[in-house]
């Protein structure tokens, strides 16, 4: 149960209101107006990075799974399972990215994809051998935005995890 009030959605302002509007009905988007203004700039970054990026989707979803699991944010990891079978993430490749898991189902640039997301999470800098050797997989812009991701993401499991946001009943989201 989360640990304050969900936000009444008919309080808040008509500029949060249409962001969410052709948005699944998530608890999250029911908790995040108590953040004010910062709502908004937290929904703009996200759509951003999950409509408007030239990273390929799957590698972003690892990325995103990975720091879900590694932050203990089983809302987000709940909610991205579905995302990253969307975008045609085998259930074996979730799978290895669970800690301690199995990682053969994984080709050789979402390994990397893997390792980097342990080294920030983790270590806040990956190593230069590690950067670089990303660097020569993906673009440079490319590797921004995984930085980007996974900030990002640590970002969304630390508030979901900190206000308890409940995991939405079954078929509330199709």
């Amino acid at each position: 149960m989360a640990r304050i009030p969900y936000f009444d959605l008919e309080k808040a302002p008509e500029s949060y209101t249409r962001l969410i509007a052709s948005r699944p009905p998530l608890n999250l988007y029911r908790m995040l107006p108590h953040a004010g203004k910062a709502a908004e700039g937290f929904l703009a970054l996200g759509g951003a990075i999950l409509r408007e990026n030239t990273i390929d989707a799957k590698l972003r979803e690892i990325a995103i799974l990975r720091t879900g699991i590694l932050s203990g944010a089983s809302y987000e990891v709940h909610q991205h399972k579905r995302v990253a079978r969307s975008v045609g993430l085998s259930d074996e490749k979730i799978a290895a990215l669970e800690k301690n898991a199995d990682r053969s189902a994984l080709d050789e640039t979402e390994t990397m994809v893997l390792e980097f997301t342990d080294q920030l999470v983790l270590h806040v800098k990956a190593p230069d051998a590690m950067f670089e050797a990303l660097c020569a997989r993906l673009s440079q812009g490319q590797v921004a935005e995984l930085v980007l991701v996974i900030g990002f993401y640590m970002l969304v499991s630390r508030f979901l995890e900190n206000f308890e946001v409940d995991i939405e009943p079954p078929r509330t989201i199709e």
